[in-house]
């Protein structure tokens, strides 16, 4: 068994192109002492660095597999193949003390039986086409006959990517049901079959690295099953693939996380059947959502010659492979290179039926080169030799000539800055390879390169008259959504604002709101940002109202405002009465902790601007008032050196800098948001980032009336670094020391996680200050002694100085490691 310091010697089990990449990549490990290819193929046979096929133990003999890896000092394998995988070869290795990078027996039964699969999503509510199993023939055949919708038949068990059949037509079906279960064209795989619903929209693939409790998925590729252009003729095991997809957006992930991979692997782990190795995941992007098509127990094929070449440089796959099998997934990096990458693939005449093998195959080497080529001399990620590569699939090699050995025989990949040169470059490449009566698709990445119709309206009846839900905007959950949160709106009342809503606008009586005399107005307006997409993928909606609130209050007290009324927009494609109004009652509890009344508001049913279900965007505006003859802050002609900066704690990150967040908790850490938090014992990752903005306002206002604050500043996206100039004269700077205030425990994780240095830290998020004040030397103690009484944690925190560089410096940065 490998340890972190012993090199790895693999056994890599597999003859296609997805085995040629593995090696390729595998190969460029540090780590990698030897890799055994069985039985591999002219791609592997053929100058990929301490790689050599082995032909003396059959890749089904799993006993003679386990006597070859021990005898070699084989310390990782790796089943490319789902037969084995299905077969259980996890179990034999391990028994005999040897890693796999594969799932166990019980676990592939994900791939190895469509009925088992289905019933799984069935169970744990994961979206997924409509489905029954069927047993008998003659109860499939009569189900078929009796439906009227499009079908999918689908054979139970493996069979080498083709069990799957999309009929045309009822005839089409019933053959297929009896090519399947009374001709057994597919042998033992075709006893049951699966007849699902056909979805309609685009496919996607997932690749997911899992150690049986975190993931981290590759970027979703788009792959091309149909042999002919145009996605005509039969399914293949893959003609063509690019990542990549313009579908595949990061709202459109996160929703796959959320709703699919993250309660598959948890599943999984809940009925005792941990999931280690790379699963595969075919989505179908529908009008209603994403939806599984199928898993896969292993890299799919040609997802993985696209996706490996996007892999950085200093991304060890060996590392990633051996870190999942220890359960330790969140100690590595894994990091995509910013590039496109497609892949092309060419097939023997006669695939996917019978086909000719023998030919022999010549590439043009001055213009391309095979992964078997490793060319040292090329350098840096636009070095020819990383970006233009060909993958060997049915291939062989006999005295130094490639000659075909399978339907699918070679591959070629390219990566560039833009999909479309990434495609012409693999179409370039291709045309450097030759055998006889070669075929392959000239449309790869078609649906992305020509525009395609919205799908939005795709399923509209043409025979009745059309009314606007037809649209996709639903009138009547707009008037459910008000009617429930009328009571939550009604308790933010306060003296001239009744919390009223359902009006074309919101009001407000200034004099009944205790301004005898014309106040000052002062507005707000702002929004959550990227903390909402942690929202969805916890489905907790309720602090993220607050978070709106307070981003909008706080800016308005800063300039010594009364926050007065606050109005909402809530946007998104498809109107959720129950997340919105979860949403609209945490904006209440915001107003009422700011003192505001919530008057009015918006909620904007938009399809086709949101195109993902369950996805939305809040904003709101703050009115808010100083009273005639108090000054607006900030004062800074008041200002000089030597006043003093208080610094009022935060609750956490407030609501900025989740973009860089996201990144450091799915990308460094390979963290779930349903993971616990490394931070926060009790906790999850994803409860504990949506710890809502501290609202200031009734706190500071105490001191406010008192004249005891020259200047305030809202610490939001800037971090302290842009937003305490804000409030400075230009003649002034402000002098922080680091060691006089406590950082979270959470921003100095996601500080040492992202590996961030100070300045950089500094300049991003509040670094434990929601709020920065300037008050006289002399009344120092006064302004903390008020807030403290109102519940603030206050630390002085420096002082104004004379500027001469940076409106903004901090001193002892050190400290937060």
């Amino acid at each position: 068994m490998a340890t972190q310091s012993e090199p790895l010697r693999i056994l890599l089990i597999g003859n296609g192109g997805r085995e040629h990449a593995l090696a390729w990549k595998l190969s460029e490990s540090p780590k990698v002492e030897k890799i055994y290819v069985v039985p591999g193929n002219g791609g592997t046979a053929d100058g990929l660095r301490n790689v050599s096929n082995v032909d003396a133990v059959k890749p089904n003999d799993y006993p003679g597999l386990v006597a070859f890896a021990s005898g070699c000092g084989v310390n990782l394998v790796i089943p490319g193949l789902e037969v084995p995988l299905v077969a259980g070869i996890e179990g034999h290795f391990r028994k005999a003390g040897i890693r796999c990078f594969g799932p166990t027996e019980e676990a592939a039964r994900m791939e190895g039986s469509k009925t088992f699969s289905k019933d799984f999503m069935a169970r744990w509510e994961i979206p997924t086409a409509a489905y029954k199993n069927f047993v008998k023939y003659e109860d499939a055949r009569d189900y078929v006959d009796s439906i009227s919708h499009g079908v999918v038949i689908k054979a139970d068990g493996l069979a080498a990517g083709k069990g799957v059949i999309l009929p045309s037509s009822k005839d089409e079906a019933q053959a297929a049901l009896q090519s399947i279960m009374l001709d057994k064209n597919f042998g033992a795989a075709g006893d049951k079959v699966v007849i699902e619903e056909l979805l309609e929209g685009q496919e996607l693939s997932f690749l997911t690295f899992s150690d049986g409790e975190r993931i981290v998925s590759l970027p979703p590729a788009q792959d091309h099953k149909r042999i002919y252009d145009g996605d005509n003729g039969p399914n293949t095991g893959g003609m063509g693939c690019y990542a990549p997809t313009p579908v595949g957006t990061p709202e459109l992930i996160e929703e796959v996380h959320r709703k699919i991979l993250n309660p598959t692997i948890q599943g999984m782990r809940k009925e005792r059947f941990r999931f280690v190795g790379l699963l595969f995941t075919g989505i179908m992007v529908t009008r209603a959502g994403p939806k599984v098509l199928e898993y896969n127990v292993r890299f799919g094929d040609p997802e993985c010659q696209t996706l490996l070449p996007l892999l950085s440089t200093d991304t060890d796959l060996a590392e990633i492979m051996l870190a999942c099998t220890e359960s330790a997934l969140d100690t590595v990096r894994i990091k995509i290179r910013d590039r496109f990458a497609a892949t092309v693939v060419a097939a023997a005449e006669g695939y996917p039926g019978k086909y000719h093998s023998g030919d022999i195959i010549t590439v043009d080497r001055f213009l391309s080169r095979t992964a078997s080529q490793q060319d040292s001399s090329a350098s840096g990620e636009n070095a020819v030799s990383s970006d233009n590569i060909v993958f060997h699939a049915g291939t062989s090699l006999s005295a130094d000539t490639w000659q075909t050995s399978g339907g699918r025989v070679i591959a070629a990949t390219s990566t560039a800055v833009t999909l479309k040169d990434a495609i012409s470059n693999a179409y370039t490449l291709m045309s450097t390879i030759h055998f006889p009566n070669m075929h392959y698709r000239r449309d790869i990445g078609h649906r992305a390169l020509r525009p395609q119709p919205s799908p939005l309206f795709a399923s509209l009846p043409n025979d009745r008259p059309l009314s606007y839900a037809d649209s996709g905007v639903s009138v009547s959950a707009g008037d459910q959504l008000v009617r429930r949160i009328k009571p939550f709106t009604a308790s933010t009342a306060r003296p001239g604002a009744a919390g009223e809503i359902g009006n074309f606008a919101g009001t407000l009586d200034l004099s009944a709101a205790g301004y005898k005399e014309p106040p000052t107005l002062v507005a707000a307006t702002d929004g959550v940002g990227t903390k909402l997409i942690i929202a969805h993928a916890m489905n907790k909606h309720d602090t993220v109202g607050i978070d709106l609130v307070a981003m909008n209050v706080n800016d308005l007290v800063v300039q010594g405002a009364e926050p007065l009324m606050f109005l909402d927009v809530f946007s998104c494609g498809k109107l959720n009465v129950s997340v919105a109004q979860e949403v609209i009652q945490g904006v209440a509890t915001g107003c009422k902790e700011a003192g505001c009344a919530l008057v009015g508001g918006e909620s904007a049913e938009m399809p086709g601007i949101f195109p993902i279900e369950g996805t939305y965007d809040i904003n709101g505006t703050a009115i808010g008032a100083v009273t005639k003859g108090k000054s607006v802050l900030p004062d800074k002609e008041g200002m000089k050196v030597g006043d003093v900066l208080l610094g009022l704690s935060s609750s956490g990150c407030h609501s900025n800098g989740f973009s860089l967040i996201r990144k450091i908790i799915q990308e460094r850490a390979a963290l779930s948001w349903m993971d616990p938090a490394p931070w926060a014992e009790g906790r999850s990752v994803g409860e504990s980032l949506l710890t809502p903005t501290r609202i200031y306002v009734k706190s500071v206002l105490r001191a406010v009336k008192k004249d005891l604050i020259k200047g305030m500043a809202h610490i939001t996206g800037g971090g302290l670094l842009e937003n305490i100039p804000r409030m400075l004269p230009g003649h002034l700077a402000a002098s922080l020391d680091a060691r006089q205030w406590h950082v979270p425990e959470i921003l100095r994780w996601l500080k040492k996680a992202g590996d961030m240095e100070e300045s950089e830290f500094a300049r991003t998020f509040n670094t434990g200050l929601g709020m920065v004040l300037v008050v006289a030397a002399d009344k120092a103690d006064s302004a903390s002694q008020e807030l403290e009484k109102a519940g603030e944690k206050v630390w002085s925190v420096g002082q104004l100085v004379e500027r001469s560089g940076d409106g903004c410096t901090v001193g002892n940065m050190e400290v937060w490691g």
